[in-house]
Parts: C-alpha cells; structure tokens; sequence
C-alpha cells in the first residue's frame, strides 16, 4: 500500500512540475509534504494550492507523500525524507518532542474539529457506544487524533470496548463491512455517500466529546533542520498554505478543484466543507493545547508537563 501511495505522491508532484513553465519551476523551492488520509477537506490544501497555482505564487512546489498517519508520519519526518508532516494528532506531537526528536509545529491543522465520526453498518443492533461492550471500534493510527478520540469516547461511554488501529478511512470501511471490526471510523467526505445511500449508522462523533471542542486535534509539524537552514522557504510555505485556505472557503472553483483531482463527486465535497469544516476551525494560529496535553498526560503519551521553557522551545517556530 505504501509503495502505491508513493507512486501516487511521485505522480501528483511530476504532473504539477510539467504543468509549470520549465523557467519558473527551476526558481520554485520543493517542499515535500506528509499527508495523511489523502481525500479528506482539511488535508488537501497542499495539493490544492499546487493545483491552483498558490504554492507557485509564493516560489514553492509542493511534493506529496500519502501515509496512514500517526507513527507512520512522523517516522518520515524524523527521518528528514520530509520537511513537513501536515495534520499530524497532537498526541503524537507531543511525544515526539518530549524524547528530542529534532521536530516542531508549524501551525494548527484543526482546532475544534467537527468531521470525523464513528459508524455500524445500517443492519446493527448498535444505536450507540454505551451499548458495545465486548466490540471492536476503530481508529486510524496509534498517536493519531482519531486515536486520542476514540479513547476518549470509550471512556466517556463507561463500556468496555476494544480499540483497534486500522487504517485508512476507505481500509477501516472494508473491514466493517466485511464484519472484521464492529464500529468503524472515517472523516468526510469518505462516508457521505455512504450515509446517504443507508449502508452506515453514524453512532458517535468528535464533537461528542465536550472537552474536545476547543482543543487543537491536529497540528503541522516540520524537520528541524528545514527550519533551521531553509527560514524563508518555511515561512513562505505557510503563507501560501493560509492563502489556499482562503480560497478553499470560497465559491464552487475549489469544490470543483477537489473532485477532479481526488475523484469525488461535488456535491459530496460541498456537504464535507459547507456542514462539517469551518475556515476558524482551520486557522492556523488558533492553538487550544492545554487540553491536548491533559489528554496527552493521561494516556501516557508524555511523563510530564513541559517546563515554561520547554513550551517555549515546542512553539519557537509556530506560526505569528
């Protein structure tokens, strides 16, 4: 799967480099991009914004790598064979930092998210997770926000449920429907149609989780060293990234935009950013992280809570 997401990402990043001139691509500085869930609203602004010419605007080319989340992309990023890992949970952030990894956030992703949700098949005795004690549910990857959440739901329900790492929101759907897991994750616009078409039962969503409401989910996060040796193709980067979310909150042209290159239907699209995203959910210097590192506490993804200069040192870069 990885390595057919590669050539995806390698496709993508080369149909975008032809598309621009050869004399204005040579001056464009490559900024390789980690993003997980290819096809979701809030992850797609990278390619997007190459797509309508954004990132070009601003002298950068964006290259993109489709991972699971998690573990997964912050290994690559840790690794330098990226510089920037997009919608990253902030679980994972955290920890990360916390045993030196040579990492930091860059701006929100989301705060306050209102997309992902939980699901049964439309046949389901289960109308709600206080009833599933002794099934499976589902979340993407271990250190994920779908993670952080679905453990809080658990907890929240009082029932005995099993957590289960299982993908991808289209992997996580195979196995629900093919009775491998009993309650299934996704984030829209995956499930929509699904929904709509009575095959899944949505039984639990994120912003059932009140303390949730107002915590950053999901952070962007870069290598340290293309922090450090490359300031202004990192700053320039984020401007183009908040230009694209400007843009994505207005008019039909995104909407569009996002199903020719995702191949989604628009009117899917348009339910997904109109009823479950808002741009203040998406703004990149709204940051909720008190909460964030509760949970983070709790769960034992970090030992303590940072120092004044440690908190200091994790938003040295973040965005002004």
């Amino acid at each position: 799967m990885m390595k057919h997401a590669s050539a995806l990402a390698l496709f993508a990043g080369l149909a975008a480099f032809v598309a621009v001139a050869p004399s204005m691509a040579e001056q464009l500085d490559v900024v390789k991009v980690a993003i997980p869930q290819r096809g979701s609203w809030e992850t797609s602004p990278a390619d997007l914004g190459r797509e309508k010419g954004i990132f070009a605007k601003h002298g950068i080319m964006t290259e993109t790598l489709y991972t699971a989340g998690g573990g997964e992309t912050m290994q690559a990023l840790i690794s330098g064979s990226i510089d920037v890992a997009a919608a990253t949970g902030t679980a994972a952030v955290l920890a990360t930092f916390a045993k030196g990894a040579p990492v930091r956030p860059i701006a929100s992703s989301i705060t306050g998210a209102q997309n992902p949700f939980w699901y049964v098949p439309m046949d389901s005795p289960l109308r709600s997770l206080k009833e599933a004690a002794g099934k499976t549910i589902a979340f993407s990857a271990t250190g994920s926000s779908s993670h952080l959440a679905t453990l809080a739901l658990v907890r929240q329900s009082g029932a005995d449920l099993r957590a289960i790492a299982a993908g991808t929101s289209e992997a996580t759907y195979t196995q629900v429907m093919s009775g491998q897991i009993d309650i299934g994750w996704a984030a829209a616009p995956f499930g929509i149609a699904q929904i709509e078409q009575k095959r899944i039962r949505i039984i639990a969503k994120y912003n059932d989780i009140p303390e949730y409401r107002d915590m950053t989910a999901r952070m962007h996060v870069a290598n340290l060293e293309f922090l450090t040796k490359r300031p202004d193709v990192a700053k320039r980067f984020l401007a183009a990234y908040d230009e694209t979310l400007d843009w994505m909150f207005g008019g039909d042209e995104p909407l569009e935009v996002f199903g020719k290159l995702y191949a989604l239907p628009v009117s899917e699209t348009r339910i997904t950013r109109d009823q479950l995203y808002s741009r203040h959910a998406l703004d990149l210097r709204r940051l909720g992280l008190d909460y964030a590192i509760v949970e983070a506490l709790s769960l034992k993804f970090i030992a303590r809570p940072f120092t004044p200069d440690e908190t200091g040192e994790l938003l040295k870069y973040f965005i002004k």
